[in-house]
């Protein structure tokens, strides 16, 4: 089940470089239609909405690999016991606050889709198109962080600890500055 949890998250952080990349190629073609005197006006809501889609879909992928900002000096200091128990109970707390979130997030967009609320920008679609990637990544980080939570309780190393020690193996600490 991880594994496929694993696939799952990794399509999603693809997905979300490539609205970077659509994000790019539609700045771009902004760019030069407007030079040449022609209608990209609409252009800027769809970035806007690969903006937070990009985000979303990223997020689960992110937290997995060690790339959320954590600070783990006092993490550092602390026994493995004592740091287990500051892991779970840090998880716990996330995980209650995610999954908040995520009931919010898809209470709303299906506010959104029962109503047949319209995006208000000049692209009109149904707004709950572009709501619906929040909420795919809410449900995605839960469910990351769910099997994180259920690791550490077992007595296991997270896999964002995993992924920040992989990475000072072979030499980068890049993402500690």
């Amino acid at each position: 089940m991880r594994r496929v949890l694993e696939r799952i998250l990794d399509a999603a952080g693809a997905l979300g470089a490539f609205c970077v990349f659509l994000i790019f190629v539609l700045m771009v073609v902004a760019g030069v239609g407007r030079q040449l005197n022609l209608g990209v006006s609409g252009v800027n809501d769809i970035v806007s909405w690969l903006c937070a889609a990009a985000a979303f879909f990223a997020m689960a992928h992110a937290f997995r690999h060690g790339d959320f900002v954590r600070v783990t000096l006092l993490l550092d200091m602390v026994s493995p016991r004592l740091r287990r128990i500051l892991d779970v109970t840090c998880l716990v707390i996330a995980a209650i606050s995610v999954s908040y979130l995520t009931y919010s997030a898809t209470a709303f967009t299906y506010e959104s889709y029962e109503f047949k609320e319209m995006a208000t920008g000049l692209v009109v679609i149904p707004i709950w198109i572009p709501q619906s990637t929040f909420v795919i990544g809410c449900w995605l980080l839960l469910a990351a962080m769910l099997d994180e939570l259920v690791t550490v309780v077992q007595g296991g190393k997270p896999s964002y600890q995993r992924a920040v020690e992989e990475r000072h193996a072979k030499g980068d600490f890049s993402s500690d500055i």
